[in-house]
């Protein structure tokens, strides 16, 4: 559930922040050339939440509210760029055609699929090889990995 509610933060403060820049884009010279700097703008807000900041602090906008953290499988480590990048394009371009093609069709007998046609591996776990956990839980990982070190 904070996994979605994180998401929809996500969602909702990138749109918030460009609504409030449509003002700047309504006299750029007219409806075509506003609509593309609105799309623009909210692709870079996106991206800056997304892979930018989940960067700098392991987690976007939403999930540091929700406190969730992104870490990199399977040494619970932190995310390189170019694996936070598959994950945001991922998100972007192929997550958002999955309510048209569940509609489309029964799911395979298979269960979910990933877009290279493989099964998903489990339900935290995406594309880029990346798992969202919760922030406490991270803390009691790190516990145990260094008691056993000890």
């Amino acid at each position: 559930m904070r996994r979605y509610l994180a998401v929809g933060l996500d969602a909702y403060l990138c749109l918030l922040a460009v609504g409030l820049l449509v003002r700047s884009c309504l006299h750029s010279g007219g409806t075509g050339r506003a609509i593309a700097l609105l799309v623009v703008q909210l692709i870079a807000l996106s991206f800056a939440n997304q892979v930018l900041l989940t960067m700098a602090v392991r987690a976007s906008a939403g999930k540091l509210i929700m406190g969730v953290r992104v870490i990199r499988l399977p040494d619970a480590g932190r995310p390189g760029f170019r694996r936070l990048v598959l994950r945001w394009l991922y998100g972007l371009l192929w997550l958002p055609l999955q309510p048209w093609r569940r509609l489309r069709g029964p799911a395979g007998a298979a269960g979910p699929e990933r877009p290279s046609g493989r099964p998903a591996a489990e339900p935290y776990e995406d594309l880029a090889g990346v798992r969202q956990v919760r922030r406490s839980d991270l803390r009691s990982y790190r516990a145990a990995v260094q008691e056993r070190t000890d």
